[in-house]
């Protein structure tokens, strides 16, 4: 069965620090670049950030950046969404989502503000940032 499982999440005072892990089954990491999505309560899912196939580039919102960082590592089949700094705007259900990247001259790539161009989604992990 091919599935994504995000974990990690929980309650962390602001200013606090969470990770995020994204593990996959029935499928190998090593051909998908991965996107981090986040969607608050009344608010539409948004990007928050992305790392290429190649693991060597990533790409976040502006509204994390220098928080939030983006890892991979391939041997665990695992991807990581390092979160410091947490502020009560963070809180969300965070997903990560799979893109199989077919083409050499992608791999140093990712996109994060187009959902439909990923395979695989997971089943969400919750954050709340309390003040």
């Amino acid at each position: 069965q091919t599935q994504l499982v995000e974990s990690g999440g929980g309650l962390v005072q602001s200013g606090g620090s969470l990770r995020l892990s994204c593990a996959a089954s029935g499928l190998i990491l090593d051909h998908y670049a991965i996107g981090w999505f986040r969607q608050a309560p009344g608010k539409e899912r948004e990007g928050v950030g992305c790392i290429s196939r190649s693991g060597d580039y990533t790409k976040y919102v502006d509204a994390v950046k220098g928080r939030f960082t983006i890892s991979k590592d391939n041997a665990k089949n695992t991807v990581y969404l390092q979160m410091n700094s947490l502020e009560p705007g963070d809180t969300a259900v965070y997903y990560c989502a799979a893109d199989l990247i077919h083409f050499p001259a992608t791999q140093t790539l990712c996109i994060m503000d187009r959902e439909d161009i990923y395979d695989y989604w997971g089943q969400g992990a919750q954050v709340t940032v309390i003040s």
